[in-house]
């Protein structure tokens, strides 16, 4: 079902009372609320959403999505694997030629431990003896640590945890070896991503973070709400694979996504089922759309490349 030459007002009229991918697209309608915050977190090994305690860790989880609006996490690399016990980021970005450069922190926030540090929640790193010096640094227990991190330096501040099955994530992460870079992270985990044993950025396992409307483990998403497009992509030998984020552009005729070059987080695997792009086209054999709190899915949708200088790409077809 072509969709070229349409206007968005003439788009939408045409589109309320059947399905279809432009009736979730451009429907501006108010979201329903969501009870605590969800973040989606694209890494190397797949994503994975976190639940905040928006109520128990207040300031924590304030602090965290300051970081998150603004971008701050993205482009960084988990420094720290400590196996079986945690997975800690939020720290560093690789920047090619010069190495790590530490994310620009925010004033320390007061420490807020509450609930228990057990498998599968996020809590905030901080400085040994110094129970409020958290900033940007997060973990995930990968255990439960709650015998000895509940007790040490105040209790660490659990804010949130992991939803579904993005535990498969982290496990996958866990059996990954460790590198020293320095002194001060020693305990960096590494994949390779070619058959070169030189040490790349793209040996890092590196992560993306988006405040998202729902859950949802497919590997493509479209939320009506924020017009974000989230999905893995398979670029073939020559490309790579990646986790991209696409937002929807509305002040610009048709149906029109602008890729964000800062959400591209490299791939180590290819999940079954992930989008295709060749010949300057974007392929997503299933499309979950989320249409303010109502969900479809979508077969086959096909988004072509427009303006390679301004990363556009222009819906041609779809399946409902």
């Amino acid at each position: 079902m072509a969709l070229f030459g349409r206007n968005f007002s003439t788009a939408l009229r045409r589109s309320l009372g059947r399905a279809g991918l432009v009736a979730a697209l451009l429907l501006a309608t108010t979201a329903t609320a969501q009870a605590n915050t969800l973040v989606r977190i694209s890494t190397s090994f797949g994503d994975f959403t976190l639940e905040l305690f928006d109520d128990v860790a207040p300031v924590t989880v304030r602090n965290f999505l300051n970081y998150v609006e603004r971008g701050a996490y993205n482009g960084t690399y988990f420094h720290r694997l400590d196996a079986g016990f945690v997975l800690q980021g939020g720290g560093y970005r690789l920047i090619p030629f010069e190495g790590p450069l530490q994310v620009p922190v925010d004033p320390p926030i007061v420490n807020e431990f509450r609930e228990s540090n057990v498998r599968g929640t996020i809590a905030m790193a901080k400085l040994d003896g110094d129970p409020n010096s958290a900033t940007s640094e997060w973990f995930i227990n990968l255990a439960d640590n709650s015998a000895n991190l509940n007790v040490q330096n105040g209790g660490f501040t659990v804010f949130g945890r992991v939803l579904g099955d993005g535990m498969n994530v982290m496990d996958a992460i866990n059996l990954l070896p460790v590198f020293a870079l320095g002194t001060v992270q020693s305990q960096i985990p590494l994949h390779s991503t070619d058959e070169s044993d030189e040490l790349t950025v793209n040996n890092f396992v590196t992560l993306n973070a988006e405040v998202v409307q729902r859950y949802s483990s497919a590997l493509a998403v479209f939320e009506s709400q924020s017009g974000l497009l989230m999905a893995s992509v398979d670029g073939g030998a020559s490309l790579g694979a990646y986790s991209v984020n696409l937002s929807l552009q509305p002040q610009l005729p048709g149906t029109v996504f602008r890729l964000n070059a800062d959400s591209l987080v490299r791939l180590a695997i290819r999940p079954i089922g992930m989008a295709t792009y060749a010949d300057n086209k974007l392929r997503i054999p299933a499309l979950e759309v989320n249409e303010n709190g109502n969900v479809r899915v979508l077969r086959n949708v096909v988004l072509g490349m427009t303006d390679a200088s301004q990363w556009l790409f222009s819906l041609e077809s779809y399946e409902p």
